[in-house]
């Protein structure tokens, strides 16, 4: 626990970027969205912003697709999200994400990470302990690209963050809002 600081409802939001196009011989970390990614980052930006889901700050891949895809989901959103660009969850597993997470400034309280798989999906799976067993059950079966798990806890600090200690309050992915 973080001493000396209350307990508050913290939001972590982690989307997976939105489908990528694959040309011939463009390296993995270059690789851009396909169109059907770019129908899909911006109904996510849309629903994030019909929902109330606006980060205070927001860790984005540098990878390309995650840059288009903050680009596209941000469009929907007010300006002024502090946005901090990391190669350090780029093609990384769970536990690097959450150390990146866990660094985060305590007066945030709300986190967007723009990241890929499987490091995201397994992250999510890791945190969750409670929350709507339909969107639970969603979340174990698949995390696909543009996907959106929102994911509440209560800590006094983001350093506070464990396995099983949060609550999915969404999951959403593209073909659920077409």
């Amino acid at each position: 626990m973080s001493d000396d600081l209350p307990l508050r409802t913290l939001r972590v939001m982690l989307l997976r970027h939105a489908k990528s196009a694959w040309p011939d011989g463009v390296a993995d970390f270059y690789r851009p969205l396909a169109e059907r990614g770019r129908k899909a980052a911006p109904l996510m930006g849309d629903y994030m912003a019909r929902h109330a889901l606006v980060p205070e700050r927001a860790l984005v891949s540098t990878a390309e697709r995650a840059q288009e895809t903050w680009k596209l989901v941000a469009g929907a959103l007010p300006s002024g999200i502090a946005v901090e660009n990391t190669r350090a969850i780029y093609e990384v597993g769970a536990d690097q994400i959450l150390s990146v997470i866990r660094a985060t400034d305590g007066a945030v309280g709300s986190l967007l990470v723009v990241g890929h798989n499987p490091g995201m999906e397994d992250l999510a799976l890791e945190l969750v302990g409670s929350g709507d067993p339909d969107a639970r059950m969603r979340l174990a079966d698949k995390f696909p690209t543009a996907a959106l798990a929102v994911l509440e806890f209560e800590a006094a600090g983001w350093r506070d963050l464990s396995p099983g200690g949060a609550r999915l309050a969404h999951f959403v992915t593209p073909r659920s809002l077409a």
